[in-house]
């Protein structure tokens, strides 16, 4: 029988399936950052009750992104595939042209002008969302052995890389990542780079090749071989520390997935690992001295903290690894001495989880206006198989 957090996991993605019109009567309403999280989840629920009625969740959840995210917004005087594919080829190639957020507002029109806090709230595309949909589409794949979601992963990596990738207007240095790119991927946004995304571009990409290798009679295209030692020459001066919850999440995350690959043979242990744990180190070090996850709830964003409690299971993951494969732990001392480092904050990440099950702490505005987020990220912290593991195809 499932445990009592599996099931409340069970409890709150039915609820955002039906809320979100993915079941039921509700029109449909996606976001791609919220949708890649639930497609995990929905997958290693699957896993965890037995019941296939979660994988056809989150086949018909992919069906559904496509078809919304992948096509123009219905107030926008486009209409189709954002790729400009046509309608046949567009169903064969769905994320060819990218996927939008899923954004309230439209993006902004060429001739208006930049204003920051509105900026967030207009459509278009943003990589480290695309990234995460293309790790969706790869959990897919290994969870049914059907490679056709990874293909679509591929294609959806290769049009990023090449669309979000420009070189400093002075012409010296290396290339860097716009942030935010038009819904057409024409033109930026936001051409400031995210902190993590070359990071989060790299481990991805060699998780697509991966799972692509493992895959007998696979389509081979986009190999990714270009697209993934760009990425490599991005992040070999990387400086990833960050005080930011959600962000120290993402590289314990981060981390764990190249320890997985490591252990399957797909990367070499070259010191990346090191890296990431230290980079989160000191960014739990951060966090803790500034006290914010001590604040009312007023003050907090669940999906932010709630990201970070996700990383340190990740590294309690990473920890419990040599008692299944000797080889699959950090390899340097200084690797495991940060990792037990790392440990040592795991009781914050159970303190978050157990702040925003309490349902009076769900009745905040703050609660509120992000509910779909909010409550799959819980359910991902509650049941987090889906999001983390790293299964072999067919798995």
């Amino acid at each position: 029988m499932p445990n009592p957090p599996t099931e409340e996991a069970v409890a709150l993605m039915t609820a955002f399936a039906a809320r979100t019109g993915l079941t039921g009567e509700q029109p449909a309403r996606r976001y791609l950052w919220t949708d890649a999280f639930a497609v995990c989840n929905f997958l290693g629920l699957a896993r965890a009750t037995g019941d296939a009625r979660h994988t056809q969740l989150a086949l018909a959840l992919v069906d559904q992104v496509h078809h919304a995210l992948g096509r123009h917004r219905p107030d926008d005087r486009r209409t189709g595939w954002i790729s400009g594919l046509s309608a046949r080829e567009g169903e064969a190639h769905p994320t060819q042209g990218g996927l939008r957020i899923g954004k309230a507002l439209p993006e902004r029109r060429v001739d208006e002008p930049f204003d920051e806090q509105l900026e967030w709230e207009r459509d278009g595309q943003y990589f480290h969302y695309l990234t995460k949909w293309m790790l969706a589409l790869d959990r897919v794949t290994r969870a049914t052995g059907n490679a056709r979601f990874n293909v679509w992963a591929r294609e959806l990596a290769q049009t990023a890389q090449h669309a979000f990738t420009h070189q400093p207007s002075a012409g010296t240095g290396a290339p860097r990542l716009y942030w935010k790119m038009s819904i057409d991927l024409t033109r930026p946004l936001v051409p400031a780079m995210g902190q993590h995304d070359p990071l989060d571009g790299y481990v991805t990409y060699v998780e697509l090749r991966a799972t692509a290798a493992r895959l007998p009679g696979a389509v081979s295209e986009p190999r990714l071989d270009a697209e993934t030692k760009h990425f490599a020459a991005l992040i070999e001066r990387g400086q990833w520390a960050t005080d930011d919850p959600l962000g120290i999440g993402g590289l314990l995350s981060d981390a764990y997935r190249v320890q997985q690959l490591i252990q399957q043979g797909v990367l070499a242990d070259d010191g990346l690992l090191d890296q990431l744990l230290a980079a989160a180190l000191a960014g739990l070090q951060a966090y803790v001295e500034s006290g914010e996850y001590r604040l009312p709830t007023e003050y907090r964003l669940a999906f932010r903290d709630l990201g970070l409690a996700i990383g340190l299971q990740a590294a309690e993951r990473m920890a419990r690894a040599p008692a299944r494969d000797a080889e699959a732990s950090p390899a340097h001392p200084a690797s495991r001495a940060r990792l037990e480092a790392v440990l040592r904050y795991a009781p914050i990440g159970d303190a978050i989880v157990s702040f925003w099950r309490d349902p009076e702490n769900r009745r905040a505005a703050t609660w509120l206006e992000h509910r779909d987020i909010n409550e799959v990220m819980l359910a991902t912290a509650l049941a987090p198989d889906g999001y983390l593991d790293l299964p072999p195809p067919g798995h």
